[in-house]
C-alpha cells in the first residue's frame, strides 16, 4: 500500500489550511505528507507555506492563455492525473471550493484514489452566491470518500444532503491551528505599510479598521457602495485608521484607489504575508471584509466583523456574536460601523467557535480510520466548543 497522502494547494487559504495537516502528518509512522501545489496562484502557496518552515513538494505548470475557469481546470486536471498516476497515493486531500480542489477530487476520483475533503459541508444553498465556489464544494461532496467537517452545522449539512454519517468527521478548523501557530511563532513584521501604520496609530492613540474585499460578486457596483461606506466610517470617527490590502486585479485596484486613495486615514497596501495579516487582526477594533477566511479568523482575537455579503456559509460566527451579516448597502453598513465603534466593542477572545487549535490532529486520526492506518496509542483529541 502506498502510504503518501497528497495535500493539494493552489491559493493562499489552501495552503494555510492543509499546513497544520502536514505538520500533524510529519509524525505518523506510515503515512507521509506530500504538499501540491497545483499552480493556480504562483507565489501565493509558497509565501503562506514559509510561515510554517514548509514548502512544496511537487509544483506543477501551467500555461494560461485566456484566464478562464475551463481553461485553468483543465490544465490542472490533466497535470494532477499524471502526478497521480506517477505516486500512487493512498488518499488525496482537497481542501474547500477552489478550482484546484475541484481539478484534484475529480482526477483522484476517476482513478480510484479515496478524496479526503477538508473543511466539507460549508453551504449557503445559493449556487449564485459565492459563484462559482457554491456550485465547487457541493459537486465535491458528491464523490468524496472522507468529509472533513469544520463544524457540526456543517456536518449537518450534508446529512441533510444524503451523505453517510460514517464518512463524516466534525474536526474543527485547520485555519485555527495555523493561527495559533503563526501567533506562538512571533514573527516580525514585514510590511513597511503596516509598520508605519502602527507608528501613525499609536502617536494619534487611533484605531484600525481592517477592510478587506476579494469575491467577483463584490466587483463593480456592490464594491462602489462598501467602498462609499468606509470612506463614510473613517470621517465619521476621527481616531479610525483603514488598512485594505488591494486585490491583485488591476480593474479592482483602480476602482479602490479611485474611491479611497488621498485619505489621509486610509492605507492602500499590497496583499499582507499571512503573519503581517494575523499580526493587523490582532490589533483591529473591526474587520469589514467579503472573506471566508476572516470570519473563522477574527473570533480568536474577539473582534467584531462586518461581512459584506447577502449570505454567510459561517453562520456559526453570527450565531455566536461576533459577526454580522449586513449585506453591499452603505447606508447599513455605515450604522452597524457605527455602532460597533461607538461603543468600543470588543468580543470574548479564546472562543473560537471555529475550532480549538486541534483539528490536524483529528484529520490524521480520520485518515487513519479510513485507510486503516491507524496503531496503537493512537488518540483522536475530543472536540469541544465547535458548534
Amino acid at each position: 500500500m502506498s502510504t503518501e497522502v497528497l495535500l493539494l494547494a493552489g491559493t493562499r487559504p489552501e495552503a494555510l489550511k492543509a499546513a497544520p495537516v502536514a505538520l500533524a502528518l510529519s509524525g505518523h509512522p506510515l503515512l507521509r505528507p506530500m504538499i501540491v501545489h497545483s499552480g493556480q496562484h504562483v507565489g501565493m502557496v509558497e509565501q503562506a507555506l514559509a510561515a510554517f518552515d514548509l514548502r512544496p513538494d511537487a509544483f506543477i505548470p501551467l500555461r494560461r492563455e485566456i484566464g478562464s475557469q475551463a481553461e485553468l481546470v483543465a490544465g490542472m486536471l490533466r497535470r494532477l492525473d499524471e502526478l497521480i498516476v506517477r505516486r500512487h497515493p493512498a488518499a488525496v486531500m482537497v481542501q474547500g471550493d477552489t478550482s484546484t480542489a475541484l481539478a484534484g477530487a475529480l482526477a483522484a476520483y476517476w482513478r480510484g484514489v479515496p478524496v479526503a475533503h477538508l473543511g466539507a459541508g460549508l453551504r449557503t444553498g445559493d449556487l449564485t452566491s459565492p459563484f462559482p465556489e457554491e456550485g465547487t464544494r457541493q459537486m465535491i461532496s458528491r464523490i468524496a470518500a472522507l468529509h472533513l467537517a469544520p463544524t457540526e452545522t456543517a456536518a449537518r449539512a450534508l446529512r441533510a444532503e444524503s451523505v453517510p454519517g460514517d464518512r463524516i468527521t466534525v474536526t474543527g478548523n485547520t485555519i485555527v491551528d495555523a493561527l495559533q501557530h503563526v501567533v506562538a511563532a512571533k514573527l516580525p513584521p514585514r510590511s513597511k505599510d503596516l509598520l508605519e501604520l502602527e507608528a501613525r496609530v499609536q502617536a494619534d492613540q487611533g484605531r484600525i479598521v481592517l477592510v478587506t474585499m476579494h469575491r467577483r460578486e463584490s466587483w463593480g457596483a456592490p464594491l462602489d457602495r462598501v467602498l462609499a461606506a468606509v470612506r463614510s466610517m473613517v470621517d465619521r470617527h476621527p481616531d479610525v485608521h483603514v488598512l485594505l490590502p488591494m486585490h491583485p486585479n488591476p480593474a479592482v485596484q483602480a476602482q479602490v484607489s479611485g474611491a479611497l486613495q488621498g485619505h489621509d486615514r486610509v492605507w492602500l497596501c499590497e496583499p499582507l504575508d499571512y503573519p503581517d495579516l494575523v499580526r493587523v487582526l490582532r490589533q483591529a477594533a473591526l474587520v469589514v471584509t467579503d472573506s471566508g477566511g476572516l470570519q473563522e479568523e477574527a473570533p480568536s482575537f474577539g473582534v467584531p466583523a462586518l461581512v459584506v455579503r447577502d449570505h454567510t456559509e459561517r453562520t456559526e460566527a453570527v450565531d455566536a456574536g461576533y459577526a454580522w451579516v449586513v449585506g453591499t448597502d452603505d447606508t447599513r453598513i455605515v450604522a452597524e460601523a457605527d455602532w460597533l465603534l461607538g461603543s468600543h466593542l470588543r468580543l470574548p477572545s479564546g472562543q473560537n467557535p471555529f475550532g480549538d487549535g486541534r483539528a490536524g490532529q483529528r484529520v490524521v486520526a480520520a485518515l487513519d480510520r479510513l485507510l486503516g492506518t491507524g496503531g496503537v496509542g493512537t488518540h483522536t483529541p475530543e472536540l469541544v466548543a465547535i458548534r
